[in-house]
């Protein structure tokens, strides 16, 4: 196919997803637990956004000219990588098959995908969505299974060109072992964070609570940007955790199918009784819990929305990856004392600052090691945007022309020019 007739097809794609949007978001909240009115109003359409705008890139991709010595004429231009896979996970199931599968597939890429074990079936759904698209039998191939298994064996693949994985640190360093020892084919990774949210005594405390409410509890915490280390400058600490744990306390928590529910359940057994397990380590390394901390009810896996104060940078809660509703807020005095604890990780996926000082805002935006930095807001995504971290948060980025590029081979071809004037 062509990229412009690559392009319509995805187009036809994002149709069919608009058209079935109320089917689709239905099945994500079986799937995954997030509240309905997530899935409807956000997920859905923003993955729809994602896949348009992605799409749009099919007949626009090109190389350069260059300028060569000595009698020679030379051009780049961009092939399609190949078999490309992907590994997703469960959080945002649709939204990481469309940020992975758009772009591969607009580059003239197959695909093979595996959803994550736990949320297979929207993925299953926009399977045949596509084949209604007219994508060709072959090119969009969903393979549900297990990570130790069919996971194993994609990244393992001597037939698999390219794969780009979301998840965790532990696993994405499988990943990358599996490409060293097969084909050494190209990974790309997004993977882990422990995100700061610095919040300096200058801001406006309720925006900074709304702005440190919406960074940690979207999508129940489970969520790798999340705003999971939050240094509260020492001038405002007090007042902040009293109106950041009251508006924990008032959050609504319940079945994701009602209306005005604000907090499903965590995904499954071994997510919850993780989270509630550092919700116990926080208590016994001394941190102070203000609110929550426990499990509601006796069915599901609902966790109350936990905040804990007085929390030191070597608790377990301020240094693991918690994925769930356990905020943990820090104090700090100096900005050279908040920038070191703030780097002072191995992850480096995002960061967020409030500040009403624009000075503040460039300089900690600077300093801060992290893929994207966020001031005075949040959670704030878009397909124009890279995505992706420092250090062991990843490799490479998501998103925007670079994630089609990471699904293309770059070729330099030289030809020699005769007896012409023009070199």
């Amino acid at each position: 196919m062509t990229g412009y007739a690559r392009s319509r097809v995805l187009h036809k794609l994002a149709d069919l997803m608009e058209e079935r949007l109320e089917e689709l978001a239905a099945i994500e909240t079986l799937d995954n637990g997030k509240p309905l009115s997530m899935s409807k109003g956000m997920d859905l359409p923003g993955s729809v956004t994602i896949l348009r705008s992605l799409a749009g890139w099919g007949d626009k991709i090109s190389g350069d000219t260059c300028k060569v010595n000595g009698p020679y004429q030379a051009y780049t231009l961009y092939e399609p990588i190949g078999v490309a896979a992907a590994i997703i996970p469960w959080n945002f199931p649709i939204a990481s098959l469309i940020i992975k599968a758009a772009p591969a597939l607009v580059a003239g890429c197959t695909m093979v995908l595996k959803p994550a074990e736990q949320t297979p079936l929207t993925a299953l759904f926009i399977a045949a969505l596509a084949k209604e698209a007219g994508i060709p039998p072959g090119v969009l191939n969903i393979l549900p299974g297990f990570g130790p298994t069919t996971g194993a064996a994609i990244a393992s693949h001597m037939d698999v060109d390219k794969i780009s994985f979301t998840g965790s640190t532990e696993v994405g360093r499988l990943i990358m072992e599996a490409s060293a020892k097969s084909n050494l084919k190209p990974v790309t990774l997004e993977l882990g964070g422990k995100s700061p949210l610095i919040i300096c005594e200058d801001a406006d405390v309720d925006i900074a609570v709304e702005i440190a409410s919406l960074g940690l509890f979207f999508n129940m915490g489970q969520c790798c940007v999340a705003s999971s280390r939050i240094f509260v400058q020492e001038g405002m600490y007090n007042e902040f955790l009293r109106k950041a744990s009251e508006k924990a306390r008032n959050r609504v928590v319940g079945d994701p199918f009602q209306a005005g529910v604000q907090q499903g359940p965590q995904v499954d057994e071994t997510q919850f009784k993780k989270i509630l397990g550092y919700i116990e380590s926080g208590k016994t390394e001394g941190a102070k819990l203000l609110t929550g901390g426990k499990r509601i009810g006796e069915a599901g896996y609902f966790i109350e929305p936990t905040v804990f104060g007085d929390v030191k940078d070597d608790m377990k809660i301020a240094k693991e990856e918690i994925f769930g509703p356990v905020m943990s807020v820090l104090r700090f005095k100096s900005l050279d004392e908040v920038v070191k604890r703030a780097n002072d990780t191995m992850y480096g996926l995002a960061a967020g600052i409030v500040t009403n000082d624009l000075n503040v805002a460039n300089r900690l935006s600077r300093s801060i090691r992290a893929g994207t930095i966020w001031i005075n807001c949040y959670h704030v995504s878009d397909p124009a945007l890279p995505f992706g971290g420092y250090k062991m948060s990843g490799i490479g980025r998501e998103q925007s022309l670079q994630a089609v590029l990471n699904y293309m081979q770059l070729k330099t071809v030289v030809t020699p020019v005769h007896d012409s004037p023009w070199l």
